[in-house]
Parts: structure tokens; C-alpha cells; sequence
């Protein structure tokens, strides 16, 4: 019995020892996959770092490339957030001493530089002011008078576009064309006072063209009208404008072509702005784009002043610009739209 008690006791014994042997193996084990795991999840928690010939058309697989352009996407997105976090750490550190921000760039302020930019200390185009066709009107020897009409047949739409035309410019007049020729209608507004004549035409009941001549002498100037939003399409609109004369703003009319585009519009409006009304029109040019819109500002207190917008708006584009008035056959233009050959550089502008 003693000598058969022996071996079970030692095998007791030695199937313990490897219990507690396996049992420190399994722990080791676990760590390490615990160990991976925190590893491999870090790995993923990194920015994903391209090289810097990298390029996602290299890829052929649609799905493939979709996905690394996400992660070249978030990449940029926390680096962004990184820098701005660094950039208010400094503010809040250096205070006055910080650097300044960074001008993002745009396509207006990476313009060309145009030879024709107007200076206003020039002598040249002071005297070009004095004598060109606008003067009385800057002298103060004329005031505006305005004939506004139509292509032949206009719809509602245009028709409408008119009337509230006619409500933004002051001493304009709204008569219907009724199939007469332009060569026709200028000699009877010359003879009747007028200093302009606006024509809008239209196209699929939609304006989409006004002409701008200057009487008696010209010059005139075609535009393309686009995105016209009338007052009842228009949300947050205020109240009617009233019959006060608005104050007017050019924007951004630097060139030479630009300053006479600038000066026709100033002198649709009289230099008598009654500021009782509280009305601004604004012509803001941006890239060669005209863009109207007819605000009245309320001040709220001493600093601060709020705008409602009256409407209508829309957008000009400058097609030509004639000298003397309307004749499509013999008139001599001055400047004329070459889109293939004017919109070839993005960051050169006309205006």
C-alpha cells in the first residue's frame, strides 16, 4: 500500500506544478494579446501619413480609392485643427506679441495686375472726367430722367421686373415698347428730356438682357441679367420702399472700363441723397459680375445698425460697350466680351 501510495502522490503533485505552469502560460498569453491589442488600437488611432509623390489616381479599385481619399481628407481635418489649437495657445500666451493671421488666398486677392487701374490723383483721367459725356451730370447742370421699356410682348414676369425698377430709381418712367424700333424711340426721349433709356428684354418669360444708354450722346452699354428675385420671392424682405431718393455705393470699379461702367450707374440716381428714407442701392462688382441690391438701415443704438433688404435683386454682366447710342449695325464699340480669349486666366478681370 505504501509503495502504491507513492506514485499517485508524485503524480498529484506533478499535475499541480503544470496546472499552475499553464495557468502563468495562459496570463502571459492574455497580456500580450492584451498588449497587441492596445497596440494595434493606437495604430489606428494615428493619423494615417501619406508620402509625398502620393497619388489617389494611381489607384485603380473605385471602392479602394474612395476610402483613401476619406482618410487623406481626415488627415487634413485634424491637421487644420492642430494648427489652429497651437495658433490660440500663442495668442493666449504671447498676447499683442503673436503673429498675425494668415490671409487665406482667393482668386480676388491674387488678382493680375491690370494697366488700366484707375488712380484717382492722375491727371489724365481727371481731365477725362471733366469732359467726357457724364460731366453735366457731375457739374450739377442736369438731373437723371429715366425711360424704362421693354422688349416687344413682355410677359408678367418682366413686366413686374419693371414696375419695381421703376420704384428704385428715382423720376422713372414705365412705358410699354409696342413694337417700336430703338432708332425710333431715342429721338423722342432726347426731345422729351430724358437722360436714359433702359430696355429689358427677355427670353422663355425670363429678363435676361438690359440695355443702358445714355442720352443724348451715348455712350450705351449691354448687359446680361441673371438671378432676378423679385420682392415676393424674396425671405425677411421689409416693408415698400418709399419715394425718398436713395443713397448709392460702387464697389470695386478700378479699372478704366470699370470707372465709366461705375459713373453710368451713378448717374441714373440724383446727387441729392435723402438720408430721412434710410435707402441704399449698392452696385457691388465682384469678378466681373455686377451684383444689385437695394437695403434700408435701422440703427439700433450708437454702434451697431441693422439692414432689411427691399428687393428687387439681381445680376449684371457687361457684354459691350457702344459709343454714342443704340445702332447695331454702324456703331463703333469700345469694348466688346471675347470669352475664349478674356476668360482664359481666371485672376484677370475687366473691371
Amino acid at each position: 500500500m505504501d509503495i502504491a501510495e507513492v506514485p499517485v502522490t508524485q503524480k498529484g503533485k506533478g499535475k499541480k506544478k503544470k496546472n499552475k505552469s499553464d495557468k502563468t502560460k495562459t496570463t502571459e498569453q492574455s497580456a500580450k494579446m492584451e498588449t497587441d491589442v492596445e497596440v494595434k488600437e493606437e495604430k489606428t488611432e494615428e493619423p494615417v501619413s501619406f508620402p509625398p509623390a502620393f497619388s489617389l489616381s494611381d489607384i485603380k479599385n473605385k471602392q479602394r480609392r474612395h476610402l483613401m481619399f476619406l482618410k487623406l481628407k481626415q488627415d487634413k481635418r485634424k491637421q487644420k485643427m492642430e494648427l489652429k489649437k497651437k495658433r490660440k495657445r500663442q495668442e493666449k500666451i504671447l498676447g499683442s506679441k503673436a503673429p498675425p493671421k494668415q490671409v487665406p488666398k482667393t482668386i480676388e486677392n491674387q488678382r493680375v495686375h491690370d494697366e488700366t487701374t484707375v488712380d484717382p490723383e492722375d491727371e489724365e483721367v481727371a481731365f477725362d472726367e471733366a469732359t467726357d459725356e457724364f460731366s453735366a451730370y457731375f457739374n450739377g447742370l442736369t438731373n437723371p430722367k429715366v425711360l424704362i421699356t421693354t422688349s416687344d410682348r413682355p410677359r408678367g414676369r418682366t413686366v413686374k421686373f419693371c414696375r419695381q425698377l421703376a420704384t428704385v430709381i428715382p423720376n422713372a418712367h414705365v412705358y410699354y415698347r409696342r413694337g417700336l424700333a430703338l432708332k425710333r424711340i431715342i429721338p423722342q426721349c432726347v426731345a422729351r428730356d430724358f437722360t436714359y433709356l433702359i430696355v429689358i428684354n427677355e427670353d422663355r418669360k425670363v429678363p435676361n438682357g438690359l440695355v443702358l444708354c445714355h442720352l443724348p450722346e451715348g455712350p450705351t452699354a449691354h448687359f446680361k441679367v441673371s438671378s432676378v428675385r423679385l420682392r415676393k420671392e424674396m425671405k425677411r424682405r421689409g416693408k415698400e420702399p418709399t419715394e425718398h431718393t436713395p443713397e448709392v455705393i460702387l464697389n470695386n470699379f478700378t479699372t478704366r472700363l470699370g470707372h465709366s461702367i461705375g459713373r453710368m450707374f451713378a448717374a441714373l440716381f440724383p446727387q441729392n441723397p435723402q438720408f430721412v428714407g434710410r435707402q441704399v442701392a449698392t452696385f457691388h462688382n465682384q469678378r466681373d459680375f455686377i451684383f444689385f441690391r437695394f437695403h434700408r438701415y435701422i440703427f439700433k443704438n450708437e454702434k451697431k445698425a441693422g439692414i432689411q433688404e427691399l428687393g428687387p435683386r439681381f445680376t449684371l454682366k457687361l457684354r459691350s460697350l457702344q459709343k454714342g447710342t443704340f445702332d447695331s449695325k454702324f456703331g463703333e464699340y469700345e469694348w466688346v466680351l471675347k470669352r475664349h480669349e478674356m476668360d482664359a486666366c481666371r485672376r484677370k478681370f475687366q473691371l
